[in-house]
């Protein structure tokens, strides 16, 4: 098994995490579709379903809790196909090897001490809602806001762990045991450029 195959068996992960989260945006459109035409359709406080009445607190909060579920658990996901936003002046310009040592320099000084620090500053804070058995503070709400909270130090592992994986693959690159971790922008790059001057000439 090379270097390659090792990594991208652990990238399954994070691959595996992150789709399975995408799907949880239609559960999200189909909510808060139900809970406007329950608001300004009918007026309805509870939507009835097999004999149960779900109050519209209920699904209103139930949005939120799919938002930060795929917001948090898919940003591994995110960081490993390089779709976070990004402001850089120099960073397109850089030839593969130095994208590569710049990606590893932020890894090691940004990305994962941030995400250590998010994962040790909130485990009292998630300790304590886990101990009450948190409950929403509305009568009707949803009783798992300890759920909720555990996503904050999820959300750090995930991008703990997707982090150390980009520092591999650009060390691999560097080594010669990977390709390069991510040459999208690149081909990007380079489609448009050729296609533009054929663009531009049947124009004229």
């Amino acid at each position: 098994m090379n270097y390659k195959t090792i990594l991208d068996k652990f990238e399954l992960f994070t691959e595996v995490i992150g789709r399975t989260a995408a799907l949880l945006s239609l559960f999200l459109m189909l909510i808060t579709v139900v809970v406007v035409i329950m608001r300004y359709g009918f007026e309805a406080a509870y939507l009835p379903i097999f004999g149960y009445q779900i109050s519209s607190i209920s699904l209103q909060e139930s949005v939120i809790y799919l938002h930060a579920t795929l917001f948090m658990l898919a940003s591994g996901y995110t960081l490993k196909h390089n779709e976070h936003v990004r402001v850089d002046v120099f960073y397109r310009q850089f030839s593969p090897k130095t994208k590569a040592y710049v990606d590893i320099f932020g890894s090691l000084t940004l990305l994962i001490p941030v995400a250590g620090f998010i994962l040790y500053t909130s485990l009292d804070y998630v300790d304590f809602a886990w101990r009450i058995k948190e409950k929403s503070q509305e009568a009707q709400g949803l009783p798992y806001v300890w759920l909720l909270k555990t996503l904050i130090p999820t959300m750090a592992v995930v991008l703990i762990f997707q982090g150390a994986l980009e520092i591999g693959k650009n060390v691999g690159f560097l080594l010669g045991y990977y390709p390069q971790p991510d040459p999208q922008p690149q081909l990007q790059t380079n489609t448009t450029s050729d296609s533009a001057p054929k663009s531009t000439q049947g124009d004229v």
